[in-house]
């Protein structure tokens, strides 16, 4: 129930804000099927979270099969009818490295996208789960021969070159099998995006894709990227396909996609019209931003997809080319909100930080302390690395039951032995939270199972699939006997 009386502390940063009603789901950041039940607890898909407790134990992933195929297929039709016209539809590539199991796989398969991968672990999966290689695509700044070789055996359709060094060690590979390397050019069209330095991807200094710039320390003055274009387009172990782009991970702003694929189209005309050749197939990339807080205001998928396809239409116009073949790579953006992270409270406890103060004359006056309250969780940085990775910030609510308390500020933590060890930095739960109460992360769907670890030798949790009153598990939670499992002894 709401509590009107209500204030905010000056310890909370300036977007946070005491919510109207703890017990509210705000909506953009949860699965369609996440609810509060009867009794006031979150459930997803009819099955309350005391119950995949119960099932399942804590921490734990949980996730909507549901949600996740209808973000996909938003995905795919907005794309579709935004392109329709220009180049018959979009190729929708499920970037895995966000999360990535068999099942994900057959689902992306089921609603009619391909794959991303980035490594050769990611390729077997690919390959357990069965999808045919023709619809996958394999990415990597610094792929090894024997990534390369699985490539080429599972008749894959693209290879994302990112360098002329990979690019001759592709050629070379492919042509000692008396085959040609399905490949895409990596080009990197300097676009800044607005998120973290750790994952913006565009702009040159950092070691994906091909410079777009000239080199002006070589006679020729050519990039990069022209280099690799002449190079493969004469290579007899290559077939290149087109040009890819990424400009980086959690862009709300469509502006830069935009602007990189005007850049791309650009180059691409400026190529085929230089080495007479014509590149049939260009990819945009991922990066779609989703809601990990209630300030966050992701963009709908046709709103992006709407945007892109105005500038692909009026850039070929202009440059009076057809338009290549589209694909894009949402990861995060179909994962992320169809999963949150299950936690038990454990200890509890309040400090006092003081913050400087005012007299009343409007001199600084004595400090004033004001209390946080640590909420220590049966996880943490094993399970959720990104807050410690990119200052990422996560919000949580009381799972297990509603709450008539007033807000207080919290710091979820976890039980690491680091105190950089914070699973949401700023949030208001009620102040009758307890231990044994259940807390719930929303958005835990990209890099969260991906990223995790075994630090502190935590076994890593399971994730569950819910879908339409029941769940099963879809990765099984490690034990400490899979653990010791690998450790050989003296």
């Amino acid at each position: 129930m709401p509590h009107a009386a209500a204030q905010g502390s000056p310890l909370a940063p300036e977007w946070l804000t005491v919510p109207d009603d703890l017990n509210a789901l705000h909506e953009p950041m949860w699965a369609g099927d996440a609810a509060r039940n009867g009794d006031g607890e979150l459930s997803i898909g009819g099955i309350p979270v005391s119950e995949l407790q119960r099932q399942y134990g804590t921490p734990l992933f949980v996730m909507s099969e549901n949600d996740f195929r209808a973000r996909a297929r938003a995905f795919s039709d907005a794309f579709n009818d935004a392109f329709a016209d220009i180049c018959g539809g979009v190729d929708v590539y499920y970037a895995g490295k966000s999360f990535l199991c068999t099942a994900v796989v057959r689902w992306v398969e089921e609603e009619g996208l391909r794959l991303d991968t980035a490594s050769g672990g990611e390729l077997a999966v690919a390959y357990r789960a069965g999808i045919p290689g023709a619809d996958v695509a394999l990415h990597g700044n610094n792929k090894s021969d024997g990534e390369i070789h699985r490539a080429l055996d599972m008749g894959l359709g693209r290879i994302v070159v990112d360098s002329l060094d990979e690019l001759v060690r592709v050629g070379a590979i492919a042509q000692g099998r008396g085959e040609q390397a399905k490949v895409m050019l990596r080009l990197t069209p300097g676009v800044h995006a607005h998120t973290h330095e750790f994952i913006a991807t565009a702009h040159e200094d950092q070691k994906f894709g091909l410079s777009m710039a000239a080199d002006t320390t070589d006679q020729a003055g050519i990039s990069a990227a022209e280099e690799a274009v002449a190079a493969a387009s004469a290579h007899p172990g290559i077939e290149l396909l087109g040009l890819h782009c990424h400009i980086g991970s959690q862009i709300f702003e469509p502006d830069g996609f935009a602007l990189a694929a005007e850049k791309l189209l650009r180059f691409l005309a400026a190529m085929q019209e230089k080495y007479s050749i014509t590149l049939p197939e260009l990819d945009l990339g991922g990066g779609y931003g989703i809601a990990y807080t209630p300030v966050d205001t992701p963009r709908p998928a046709a709103e992006i997809a709407n945007a892109m396809a105005a500038v692909v239409r009026s850039t070929c116009a202009e440059l009076g080319i057809d338009a290549p073949r589209i694909s894009i790579e949402p990861g995060r953006a179909i994962v992320g909100s169809t999963t949150f992270t299950l936690y038990e409270v454990g200890t509890l406890k309040t400090v006092r930080v003081d913050v400087p103060g005012t007299s009343g004359d409007g001199d600084a006056g004595n400090n004033v302390t004001y209390p946080r309250r640590y909420v220590s969780v049966d996880g943490g940085m094993s399970d959720n690395a990104r807050p410690v990775l990119y200052d990422a910030d996560y919000s949580a609510v009381l799972a297990s039951r509603t709450s008539g308390a007033a807000p207080q500020l919290s710091r979820v933590v976890g039980k690491h032995c680091e105190s950089g060890d914070i699973v949401v930095r700023d949030v208001y739960l009620p102040e009758d939270v307890a231990a044994g109460d259940l807390l719930a992360v929303p958005g835990t769907g990209a890099y969260c199972w991906a990223l995790s670890s075994n630090y502190n030798y935590l076994a890593r949790p399971g994730v569950v699939a819910v879908r339409d009153g029941s769940s099963r598990l879809i990765v099984r939670g490690e034990t400490e006997e899979d653990l010791l499992n690998r450790d050989m002894g003296a």
